[in-house]
């Protein structure tokens, strides 16, 4: 093998690990936008009167607050969390139809409760970014195949 082939082999497979590192980059921080933007709704909410009466009182959006709420709110928050981490961790192929599959369904568990002004802006950016996470990771996959 020449060492022009050498070269080429080298340039093409150093540019398909940099193409491939942006992808997860890019992925990764839709992912961290989702989490921020999350973490900044109830940020919000923390500081409503009527929100720190309820959770006073034990009650959140009409419903008792217990420890299974506890726990889904925490797993909920670990979707986001662990994405951003194993977009980096996983081989290429497991990432991709990890985030095809995962964003809408996460997504889903966004559908309902209370809506005012800063809800449904938090709500949108998050959409638009889970969205952007499913194009981004079938290009990737198109690309690939």
């Amino acid at each position: 093998m020449s060492t022009a082939t050498q070269s080429n082999d080298a340039a093409t497979s150093l540019a398909e690990r940099i193409t491939r590192l942006e992808k997860r980059a890019l992925l990764s921080a839709l992912w961290l936008f989702v989490l921020l933007n999350i973490i900044f709704r109830d940020l919000h909410e923390i500081v409503k009167a009527e929100f720190l009466a309820d959770a006073l009182n034990g009650v959140y959006n009409g419903t008792e607050v217990t420890e299974v709420m506890f726990l889904l709110g925490g797993l909920m928050i670990q979707v986001p969390i662990g994405a951003m981490l194993l977009t980096w961790v996983l081989p290429p192929r497991a990432t991709q139809w990890g985030s095809i599959v995962v964003a809408p369904l996460f997504g889903l568990t966004l559908i309902g409760g209370p809506g005012d002004l800063d809800d449904y802006l938090h709500l949108g950016l998050v959409v638009v970014a889970l969205a952007a996470i499913v194009w981004q990771a079938w290009r990737w996959l198109r690309v690939r195949s």
